[in-house]
């Protein structure tokens, strides 16, 4: 069975969630995709139940520290775990260039050498590039350049071993250009910053990021079956769920998954 573990859900300065990260897991391993901003990344791994030991993939999508900064405590809890004879294998972090300067420098800074000294040979990267194919677990993964207007990002597609297609465009709206990538796929993870509703109070534009139903609409035009919303504010977090389900659906007829943290998806 192939899951989505839900690790965060929420954008930058969130205080009721975790910022945006997840696993796809199969029964066995899990690619982290993110890792929040956070020791929370922690937490919320062991509240779900997956042990450090079970983590040897990482997608880093940019330098954002609501997404990057958690690495640190990735890297710090595998060091540890290698220190103790508890993980076998390495831990290989995909993601560009620029975050491959950026965690090296924030972990020399904020790590101690008894850590640090595994990366490069047990702590690995792995530099990815537009339209850069890899394999990881048991998945056959697309990465892409998702033409951000104001970091250099990436997002991917792959093929779950059922057949049904997954996409994830990172944190900005879909940008035409990706056509092939999110076209047709039974998932899309798209970002919703807050419900066009509520615009004029969050102005998700001037931030670079989408509404509930631009998120909604864009779903509809690539024909997708089911659309994850995340990287969401947090000020109605009780009550996210039906107001963006409602808000989506008047613009999407297809399944919309608006999930919490910690919340699991069978795909």
């Amino acid at each position: 069975m192939e899951l989505i573990n839900i690790l965060g859900t929420g954008s930058a300065m969130v205080t009721k969630c975790y910022n945006t990260c997840f696993t796809i897991s199969n029964e066995k391993e899990h690619l982290l995709v993110d890792t929040g901003g956070g020791n929370t990344i922690l937490s919320n791994l062991e509240k779900l139940n997956i042990g450090i030991n079970k983590i040897h993939h990482v997608f880093i999508s940019h330098r954002h520290n609501d997404h990057i900064s958690g690495i640190v405590w990735i890297i710090r809890a595998v060091a540890q775990q290698i220190t103790n004879g508890k993980y076998e294998g390495n831990l290989t972090i995909y993601c560009h260039k620029y975050n491959i300067e950026a965690i090296n420098t924030i972990s020399s800074l904020l790590l101690d050498k008894k850590f640090t000294k595994y990366i490069g040979n047990r702590i690995l990267f792995n530099e990815i590039y537009d339209n850069c194919k890899l394999t990881i677990l048991d998945w056959n993964i697309e990465f892409f350049d998702i033409k951000s207007t104001k970091e250099l990002q990436f997002g991917f597609n792959t093929i779950l071993k059922s057949g049904k297609k997954l996409a994830f465009l990172g944190d900005e709206p879909y940008n035409e250009k990706l056509f092939e990538y999110a076209n047709n796929v039974d998932y899309l993870f798209h970002e919703a910053f807050c419900l066009y509703s509520e615009n004029d109070i969050f102005k998700p534009y001037e931030k670079h990021h989408a509404t509930v139903k631009d998120a909604c609409e864009n779903a509809s035009t690539l024909n997708v079956k089911n659309i994850i919303m995340f990287h969401t504010e947090d000020t109605n977090i009780l009550n996210k769920k039906k107001l963006y389900t409602d808000e989506g659906s008047m613009f999407f007829k297809g399944n919309i998954i608006v999930p919490d943290d910690l919340d699991i998806i069978e795909l």
